[in-house]
């Protein structure tokens, strides 16, 4: 399965951006068409933006992705020390150079497993994962290692697909995403997510535009 998803992120890797920011028609339409319209990138200002300005502490994004929607609010975390993870190598390719683009210093991009976390417990200060639960293989252990590596009082800022919210994006995602090996079941509702959240943190803030459920959580 994780040579799957791989390989499926690295033939899409010169499409990945466009998909998600919409800047061309072909994304519009993908958008509309799977997602009913969602703005990627205000669920992602929404999300980051519970990041202090003046944070100063450990931040691990996982799966980093491209960095594309990360990279500003990044680079206007300079005090911060902040370790980016994604399985694919690819991914991290695209991130780091874009990082190096926006003269980014305090930034580490590593390749590793979310289920297999190389870090040791509460490390972290902020726990980020954008667009990633849906994808992972393992949720029940990508769930458990982010939150082995999360500090006490520490915030889990995240989305990610959960179906149950529209038929139409259930069977594309059933049909079309999960086999080509972007995304992989099994899938949450929103109401699971929410009831997972609450058992296991002390603050939750959770939400959902169409079939995207956004959150930011305390430890």
């Amino acid at each position: 399965m994780p040579n799957k998803i791989e390989n499926a992120y690295k033939l899409s890797q010169n499409i990945y951006d466009d998909a998600l920011t919409q800047k061309k028609w072909w994304a519009k339409l993908y958008n509309y068409v799977f997602w009913g319209g969602v703005d990627n990138l205000e669920i992602s200002k929404k999300i980051l933006s519970i990041i202090p300005k003046d944070f100063s502490g450990v931040l691990l994004d996982v799966p980093v992705g491209t960095a594309q929607f990360t990279v500003e609010k990044y680079a206007a975390l300079p005090l911060s020390k902040i370790i980016c993870l994604d399985y694919s190598e690819d991914m991290l390719v695209q991130a780091k150079s874009r990082f190096e683009k926006h003269h980014i210093s305090n930034v580490q991009c590593i390749q590793g497993d979310v289920g297999n976390l190389p870090f040791e417990n509460q490390m972290f200060d902020v726990l980020v994962s954008m667009n990633g639960f849906h994808a992972f293989p393992d949720k029940e252990k990508a769930f458990s290692e982010t939150f082995r590596v999360l500090k006490n009082g520490g915030m889990f800022i995240g989305c990610f697909y959960v179906k149950g919210e529209c038929k139409r994006t259930d069977f594309l995602v059933k049909n079309v995403l999960a086999p080509k090996g972007w995304f992989t079941l099994p899938f949450q509702t929103f109401s699971d997510l929410n009831s997972f959240l609450e058992k296991n943190y002390s603050t939750v803030n959770i939400y959902h535009e169409h079939s995207i459920a956004y959150f930011w959580c305390k430890k």
